[in-house]
This record gives C-alpha cells, structure tokens and sequence, in this order.
C-alpha cells in the first residue's frame, strides 16, 4: 500500500475540495497563521496549500515538503527562492480570481460615485427631502478617465470592463506595445494628473514599493479617487490619508493594508472618505470554488509526479536531475 501524503492548509478552502484531497492524503487545517504554529505543523508535511504570508523560513524545518500551491495568484506571501534552494517546486493559480478583482474595482468605482451609501444613510436618519439632493452631485462614470498602474491579467480586464462603460482609459505599463487598441500609454505623471479613477493592478517588487507617494498624489485632481488593489506598499498610506484628511482627493479604497490582518487601532479607521476590506477582492463564493479546484487539482498533480504548466520555479526539476 502506497504512503499517503500529508498536506497542510494555512487556511481552510472549499469544503468540496476539501473532501477531495482528503481522499488521496491526509489533511491538516491550521487552527491560526502565526509564524511559529505553521513552522510546527509543516515539519512533517508533504504538501502546502498557502492562502496567508509565510514566515522566511518556513521551509527550514521541512525536509519531507514536495510541492508549494498558492490558493490565488500572488507569491509575495511565499519565500519562493528559499523553496527553490531547497528543489521545492511552487505554483500559483494564474487568471483564477481575475474577474472577482474586476468587480470589485468596478464596484468601488460606483460606491463613490454614485454615492449610495450616503443616500441610504441619509433616507434612513433624515428623510427623503434631505437624501433626494445628494444624488445631485453624483457622477456617472462613462467620459470620465480611468488610470490603471499595471496591465496583466487584471488590469488588462479592467481596462475592457471600463471601455464597455465608455471609460477613457491610460495605462501605466512597461511594455506599452503590448497595450489592446483603444488604451493609451500614459507616463506615470500623465496618469496621476489626468484620471479620475486610479486602479493600482501592480505586483509589489522594488520598482512599485512606494510608487505613490506625497508627489504622486499632489498630481491627482481633488475629485480623483484611488483604489488598493495591489498590495499595501505599494502606497504611502500615511500620503493618502492626508490627503484624504484635507480633501485633496476625493476618496480611496484599500483592500490591501502595510500589515495584515489590521489590528482595528491603525490610522485608516478614523479616516474620512476611506473605503476599508479585509483584502477580500479576490473573493467571491466562486472565485474562492474556483481557486480551490485548481490548488487541489495542482497540488496532487506535482505530489504524483505529473508535469504542470504553472510551476513558478522551474528550475528546481533540473536541479534535482543534477
């Protein structure tokens, strides 16, 4: 009889998916995602299915760890060249929760501009004739610009999603050739000076950390809004709040945060016109069915020994032929 695979979960995922990989390895939920609690539980482990940031040196004390699946797209939550020093092969979920992001920036976009919550508030605490006025200085979207920093799988979808509401939309990208007719190529001061939405679909690495920052934001017009979408460093949060503070712009939401999960003690929960989520963009009863699936499908796939197309690193199988 064949050793069954041991396979941990940073968090848990779809209970039918859940049942499934139970049938073919044994496995482990993590009761919380504090560093030292995951570096006990994965000392024996076979498998990772990661939905939380990994501590460095998760893989130190591993030594049986075969196969690494991001439950999502994002790999900023896993020590990716430490596993490859170690010939552990890591995949992602390209494209699994591009639509999710999509409408969520497409709604954050509608929550400011058609001010719905204010309206609803204000009907419910002062009357129609107090609530009915405020729908006067609402915006509709269409002829207004759209900038999107970042053009992959997201921004690229946005970027359609927003034309078929008649959008103007720029781009801030490194590989303006690649960008769909239709989508200008904008530099980064022409983008913040000239939207009306900021969409940030970027990745974080050493080029984005910070990207807007106090000039940044003196560029954009007081009546721009900025959506988090990418991850929080990306952001000068304490800009933005200033901003947001003296109303030099108009509004943002922040899915993403500096540190996660936030504490309810930060700065942002006592800011005005601030949309706050828990980093929950990417999800949605489908999206998370969805990435569930694959992070089933891809990790049994690898501890099989079968080949996949969404190995992040790999250079570790040459690695190991060596």
């Amino acid at each position: 009889m064949s050793k069954r695979f041991k396979v941990l979960l940073t968090n848990s995922i779809h209970p039918s998916y859940h049942e499934e990989l139970s049938k073919e390895c044994d496995v482990i939920v993590a009761p919380d995602t504090k560093p030292e609690t995951l570096k006990n539980l994965i000392s024996d482990c076979d498998g990772l299915i990661v939905r939380c940031q990994l501590p460095e040196d998760i893989f130190d004390n591993a030594p049986q760890m075969k196969a690494v699946v991001r439950h999502g797209v994002g790999l900023d939550f896993i020590p990716v060249t430490a596993a490859t020093k170690r010939a552990i092969p890591v995949a992602n979920l390209p494209g699994s929760n591009t639509n999710a992001v999509v409408e969520y920036c497409m709604a954050v976009i509608f929550y400011f501009r058609r001010r719905l919550n204010s309206i609803d508030s204000a009907l419910r605490s002062q009357g129609w004739g107090k609530a009915r006025p405020l729908a006067d200085s609402s915006t509709e979207i269409s002829a207004t610009t759209l900038g999107i920093v970042g053009m992959g799988a997201i921004g690229s979808k946005l970027a359609k999603a927003a034309t078929g509401m008649q959008m103007n939309v720029i781009a801030l990208t490194r590989r303006p050739e690649t960008l769909p007719p239709g989508i200008k190529a904008a530099t980064k001061e022409e983008l913040f000076s000239q939207s009306d939405v900021i969409a940030l679909c970027c990745p974080l690495n050493d080029q984005t950390r910070g990207l807007v920052d106090r000039a940044s934001i003196a560029m954009m017009k007081s009546n721009a809004i900025l959506i988090n979408i990418a991850r929080g460093p990306v952001i000068d949060t304490q800009a933005v709040l200033d901003a947001l503070a003296e109303g030099r712009i108009a509004g943002a939401a922040m899915d993403v945060h500096d540190q996660h999960p936030l504490s309810g003690d930060e700065a942002v929960f006592d800011c005005p016109n601030l949309l706050l989520t828990p980093h929950i963009a990417s999800i949605t009863a489908s999206s998370m069915r969805g990435m569930s699936k694959g992070s089933v499908e891809t990790i049994l796939a690898i501890l099989h020994g079968k080949n996949v197309d969404n190995i992040v690193n790999p250079e570790v199988f040459s690695n190991k032929a060596e």
